[in-house]
């Protein structure tokens, strides 16, 4: 059986699990937000909006684009897959240690991968030399701002080089904002540049706004051809009737909301880094809600059978392996929790 590679499966486990295997806006969702998506269900009897038409309106006054540079879908995978399948690169260079469904998406379609690969003893920084891999006959490359899983955001000025160089080179630059709101960054830093054609850019609020389960992920694009490529290589209503009445209430009365909890995360993210160092892990610096570190191989199954504590199990990342962990800033109560429990488990060893 294929093993899945992503957070959040607390479904197999024999008792309720606290999942830090996923990374969520810690505030949870609006309830206004919530309240919506409840009404919505009211309308059982009506097919969702194939298009849809409020929730891109919302859409693009909150983040100041044209609306028909807007394309929702399932989360954010769903419109990878889309994406890719639209574009059809040959060849593609993705980072690594980086977010796995790049990969998949692109095995998939038979491209070939370039790997860029980060190094931990520079904190898992992006270097400018980059940019030398940056060249004619790379069809795309595809960067995850800030990168899951290390949680380090891209220099401005050195995306701004990257898209330079591949527009001079002719190569296709997607950008996974999914996290971005929940950092210091700039969402709207690349906006501007969708018109010169060449770039998307991806989002969910599946993250910003803690709706996972609802599964509502858009991308920004210039390029229209390449948006109704996408559009018609999905289902004929991707987006259910309660995400799209969420989002748009998100979009319309909730704009700043992923704003609000930047104190916290700065706050809770110090002291979870503070607290695991001291317990003598390895911890990348983080600008995300989420933090990697590294650890004995066997920690992540011992918090699950002895603490009832989910982690994200890095070792399927490229570049990684066994021993690497990423947890996702929760509560402040709940990260006490998992603290109290990894120092049992480290003293016991």
């Amino acid at each position: 059986m294929h093993q899945y590679d992503h957070g959040g499966d607390v479904y197999g486990a024999d008792r309720p699990a606290l999942d830090f295997s996923i990374s969520l806006n810690p505030m949870g969702p609006p309830p206004g937000v919530l309240g919506a998506a409840r009404a919505a269900v009211l309308d059982w009897n009506r097919y969702p909006d194939p298009k849809c038409r409020a929730l891109r309106q919302a859409a693009a006054r909150r983040d100041r684009a044209p609306e028909e540079f807007f394309l929702f879908g399932n989360g954010a995978s769903d419109l990878i897959d889309r994406f890719l399948r639209a574009l059809r690169p040959r060849r593609a260079l993705l980072l690594a240690p980086t977010f796995s469904e790049y990969r998949r998406g692109l095995e998939g379609i038979g491209c070939e991968i370039e790997e860029f690969f980060l190094d931990k003893e520079n904190d898992f920084t992006v270097l400018k030399s980059i940019l030398n891999a940056v060249r004619p006959g790379v069809d795309l490359v595809f960067l995850c701002d800030p990168n899951n899983p290390t949680g380090r955001r891209m220099e401005p000025d050195l995306l701004q080089a990257i898209l330079g160089r591949c527009r001079a080179a002719g190569t296709f630059l997607a950008v996974d904002q999914c996290f971005l709101e929940l950092t210091e960054g700039d969402p709207n830093a690349l906006v501007s540049q969708l018109t010169g054609g060449g770039l998307l850019l991806l989002r969910a609020l599946t993250k910003s706004y803690a709706l996972a389960g609802l599964r509502l992920g858009y991308c920004l694009c210039g390029d229209r051809v390449l948006l109704e490529r996408m559009e018609g290589l999905g289902s004929p209503w991707p987006v259910s009737s309660p995400a799209q009445a969420a989002g748009e209430c998100a979009f319309r009365n909730f704009p700043d909301w992923p704003k609000r909890c930047l104190p916290f995360l700065r706050e809770e993210r110090a002291r979870l880094t503070r607290a695991l160092e001291a317990l003598g892990l390895w911890v990348c610096p983080s600008d995300a809600n989420f933090i990697l570190f590294q650890g004995p191989t066997d920690l992540g199954e011992r918090l699950l059978r002895e603490k009832n504590i989910l982690i994200r199990n890095c070792v399927n990342y490229s570049g990684l392996g066994p021993g690497w962990y990423r947890i996702g800033i929760q509560g402040e109560a709940e990260n006490t929790r998992l603290l109290q429990a990894l120092e049992r488990l480290l003293s016991n060893q």
